[in-house]
């Protein structure tokens, strides 16, 4: 038979963790048809890949594609890097969406992207993408800070019953739409409002579908022992499957946590109980200045924020909170020092010539205290300001990646470098956080072998998906795809200069279409909308 198309000659890793076999793999439509002796497949177009390696596509357990994707599908610093899904929805969520959320986008949509709301629910949004077209697959958690704010807004209390069954109902509705589960981001209000109770009815009904829960977990620095222990209770109460997004021990003080959080984790799956993380490969991590502020302040939404910010004597309580670690909230100012905060996203142009600066170092140019500095510059730029955070330890990522139970995530959109990305800053890990694995972590440090690493990147998050036919090279499984070149992949982005892609990745598929050839993005836009276990609306 003569197939679509057939990669012939390459170093197969097939994602079980195998080791390689050199061969031939042909792709006949949206699938993988064959994988045979190198030399043994004919096809319409033969791509000669002989040296270099062939794996499933990667997926990107945390992605902030929501937006980016809407201005350009092409999601070219995840397609670069080898990433064939995007899995959003942390925390929150492009649905349920009442029409005052529609109306007002705080806290859900931001203003970098231009764009028309055509849609109320999770499942619509993700259709859309489809629809409009997109190169990556795309999926995504519904978010408990989303199910909040449909369901009651900002307000800092605990739900109605009435209002807990509106949530309920929500989840039930975004399962069987498609989403891969729920999310929870218990660092950020409002979904920091919500207590453990909240948090185990709603993840009953998603493990009723099978789904996964999954949580930023509400404190990863002073409090992180017991935010795991809360975690892990919501996973065994509500008899559901759990990962811990970004899994990390911020602050100095508490880098020596992390082997007491790993070897926890470790004891609870020899147990039985199906629990997992994912992680970035850089060690700092990117959130809002406004992070630096108590829970509390941020009742009622953004703009009960600014008012609070505007008064003298709430502005002097929030800064007595702020000067010391909490138990009662995650504080990123008290857990470092200003010259660990880097300053990066400003919505005033004003603002924007301390893009790329410490806090520090703006705090001597203004001439004013440290946090009410911070405190005037949120108020000045009405936003949450995206911050890079020096929070982690280079020797805590090392021993996070060698974990069999660890995949990926880029915790960022999926940009092109070119306006208007390069108009706002962002990490560096939305260029590099998957081409790191390959580079740094197998090539370079030798933590990994290039068979483990690629389990880890496409396997390891379908499995715990529950993906039934991606994540492998296999007949009949999707064919997204991956060649690379293990000997010359690299990341560039800095945190100076983000908008850098890496190189060393030569051809994508994405359901038997190629999005990239030779390094060059083709322009196809062959993504869908992939269907968590729930989905009841037929073919997934």
């Amino acid at each position: 038979m003569t197939y679509d198309i057939v990669l012939r000659g390459g170093s197969i890793y097939d994602g079980t963790g195998d080791d390689p076999i050199v061969g031939d793999i042909a792709i006949q439509g949206d699938r993988i048809a064959e994988i045979g002796a190198p030399g043994t497949l004919e096809g319409d177009q033969i791509i000669d890949v002989d040296g270099l390696a062939v794996a499933p596509g990667f997926i990107n357990m945390l992605s902030w594609a929501t937006e980016s994707l809407i201005e350009d599908g092409r999601s070219q610093s995840d397609i670069r890097q080898g990433v064939t899904l995007e899995v959003m929805g942390e925390g929150t969520s492009m649905g349920p969406l009442s029409p005052e959320m529609k109306k007002g986008g705080d806290f859900i949509l931001t203003d970098h992207v231009d764009y028309e709301i055509e849609w109320d629910t999770l499942g619509e949004y993700l259709q859309f993408l489809e629809d409009k077209g997109v190169s990556t697959n795309v999926a995504s958690f519904v978010g408990t800070g989303t199910l909040r704010i449909y369901a009651m807004g900002y307000e800092d209390r605990d739900p109605t019953a009435e209002e807990l069954e509106t949530m309920k109902r929500l989840v039930k509705e975004a399962m069987e739409e498609g989403a891969m589960g729920m999310s929870a981001a218990l660092i950020y209000p409002p979904a920091a409002f919500a207590k453990t109770e909240e948090i185990i009815e709603l993840a009953k009904i998603v493990g009723e579908y099978n789904g996964l829960y999954i949580s930023h977990i509400r404190g990863e620095g002073r409090t992180l022992d017991t935010s795991l222990e809360e975690f892990l209770r919501i996973v065994r109460e509500a008899n559901v499957s759990g990962e811990v997004y970004h899994i990390k021990a911020a602050g100095r003080a508490n880098w020596s946590k992390m082997d007491d959080m790993l070897a926890k984790i470790e004891e609870v799956r020899a147990e039985g109980l199906p629990v997992t993380a994912d992680m970035y490969t850089y060690a700092a991590s990117g959130t809002g200045l406004a992070s630096c502020l108590p829970n509390w302040a941020h009742d009622g939404g953004h703009n009960a924020l600014m008012e609070r910010l505007r008064d003298p004597e709430t502005r002097e309580h929030i800064i007595s909170e702020m000067q010391r670690p909490s138990e009662e909230w995650e504080n990123m100012y008290a857990e470092n020092s200003p010259e660990n905060i880097l300053l990066m996203g400003f919505k005033n142009e004003a603002l924007r010539k301390y893009s790329g600066k410490r806090l520090s170092e703006v705090i001597k140019e203004r001439g004013t205290g440290a946090r009410e500095t911070v405190l005037d510059l949120l108020l000045e730029d009405d936003s949450r300001i995206f911050t890079i955070y020096f929070t982690m330890s280079e020797d805590n990522l090392r021993k996070e990646v060698v974990k069999p139970w660890v995949s990926f995530c880029s915790d960022a959109g999926s940009y092109t470098d070119g306006e208007p990305f390069t108009h706002n800053p962002t990490h560096p890990r939305a260029y590099g956080s998957f081409i790191r694995v390959l580079g740094k972590y197998v090539r370079e440090e030798g933590l990994l072998t290039l068979q483990e690493a690629v389990r880890k990147l496409a396997a390891l998050p379908a499995d715990t998906l529950k993906l039934t036919d991606r994540g492998y090279l296999k007949p009949g499984y999707f064919a997204d795809v991956v060649v690379f070149d293990p000997e010359t992949v690299q990341d560039h982005a800095t945190f100076e200069q983000p908008h850098q892609y890496a190189t060393g990745m030569k051809h994508v598929f994405v359901n038997g279409g190629q999005v990239l050839r030779d390094g060059e993005h083709t322009g196809a836009m062959p993504g869908r909308f992939v269907k968590g276990p729930g989905y009841t609306g037929g073919d997934a």
